[in-house]
């Protein structure tokens, strides 16, 4: 016998994601125990007390196969949106769905829409199935509609809209979205990727459910429970769009995808607006506070409707990025969006803030 075995060619183009470090890891490299971690977009809060008090009354039963189905998620998912479980899907956070999307609908050879820069998410689900991604840039950090309709082609089958965007904040309108919708030929599908939906305060938002309800067969909307609700550890999103998709995209899905205790987490997360309304205060208070300070430093940045904030530092972000590291600071770096300079910055609590500025005016100052 000679030779190896060969893996599918397609894959060979994929380029892993590479997540934000842990905060383990920079502890273990540096020695650091005081170490926050302001890179991945997690609810500095942490999640709903009712969520943990949930998880600690359901550990006892992680010894059965979770409900394959999500029943209980998905009828109040129903009820609070006002449509009908077989117009949700439940995945391995919305991670999975990208891929189950992919897996459902792209054929080699095919191509999905996306903006430039956005979620690298998009794309990697493309390339396992032996499709391509055409990307078209951002202007003004903002997704080009226009540009993006005139990029679909007779092999285009999804597009992407990551609304707001992901790394820059930015979301696009609703008239914008409509006028674009107009031009998207009815078999290509849309997803509206709105994970961080929850922190948006701009009142010309989409209201991307509407499609949904009026049963326009090739939209779907993603959320997470990963942002706001604070389960990011648990992996856990869903998918709103015409039972159509939801029946295709089951086909490929893995039966037990969403872990028991993800579920009874998300179930109690959802009915906890108390802390949902908590965590946009501290972000909304947590935006102001990062805006004056980058002002006050002379940082230009992207003004968000997210958690996040995506920051020009006016020199290699790596290495501010590595600084910070040393300072048990850790953030996103803006190379890997094709923005060398920018570091991406989840919005923290006012001490976390308050930290990550006074180191930053320490790098900057040649400290």
């Amino acid at each position: 016998m000679s030779g190896t075995p060969k893996c599918r060619e397609a894959i060979l183009e994929i380029k892993p994601y590479v997540p934000g470090k842990p905060i383990e890891e920079v502890q273990r490299e540096l020695g650091i125990q005081d170490v926050i971690k302001m890179a991945s977009n997690e609810n500095p809060l942490g999640p709903s007390p009712d969520a943990v008090l949930a998880l600690r009354e359901a550990v006892e039963r992680v010894h059965l196969y979770p409900d394959g189905n999500c029943y209980y998620l998905k009828e109040a998912l129903a009820a609070r949106y006002g449509v009908s479980a077989e117009n949700i899907i439940i995945g391995n956070g919305t991670d999975e769905i990208l891929k189950l999307l992919a897996e459902a609908y792209i054929n080699p050879g095919d191509e999905i829409v996306v903006a430039d820069p956005t979620f690298s998410e998009y794309e990697f689900a493309a390339q396992v199935m032996a499709g391509r991604a055409v990307k078209v840039p951002c202007q003004n950090f903002r997704h080009d509609l226009k540009a993006m309709a005139a990029a679909i082609t007779p092999r285009t089958r999804l597009v992407f809209v990551c609304n707001p965007n992901n790394p820059t904040g930015t979301i696009v309108s609703q008239k914008e979205v409509a006028s674009f919708l107009d031009k998207v030929p009815p078999e290509v599908i849309v997803v509206f990727d709105e994970a961080y939906s929850e922190y948006v305060t701009a009142e010309d938002y989409p209201d991307t459910l509407a499609y949904i309800k009026e049963g326009r067969p090739n939209v779907i909307v993603l959320h997470t429970f990963s942002k706001i609700y604070g389960l990011a550890g648990l992996r856990v999103g869903y998918g709103l769009a015409a039972p159509e998709i939801i029946r295709a995209v089951n086909r490929v899905r893995e039966p037990f995808n969403v872990n028991l205790l993800a579920q009874v987490a998300a179930l109690a997360a959802l009915k906890d607006e108390f802390h949902v309304a908590k965590s946009q205060e501290v972000n909304a208070r947590g935006k102001e506070f990062l805006y004056g300070a980058f002002s006050a430093l002379g940082l230009k940045f992207v003004p968000t409707e997210a958690n996040f904030i995506f920051v020009d530092v006016g020199r290699d972000s790596r290495e501010i990025f590595q600084k910070l590291l040393r300072k048990g600071v850790i953030v996103r770096t803006g190379d890997i969006f094709g923005y060398p300079n920018y570091l991406r910055i989840t919005i923290g609590t006012r001490r976390q803030n308050e930290r990550l500025i006074q180191s930053l005016k320490e790098i900057l100052a040649g400290d």
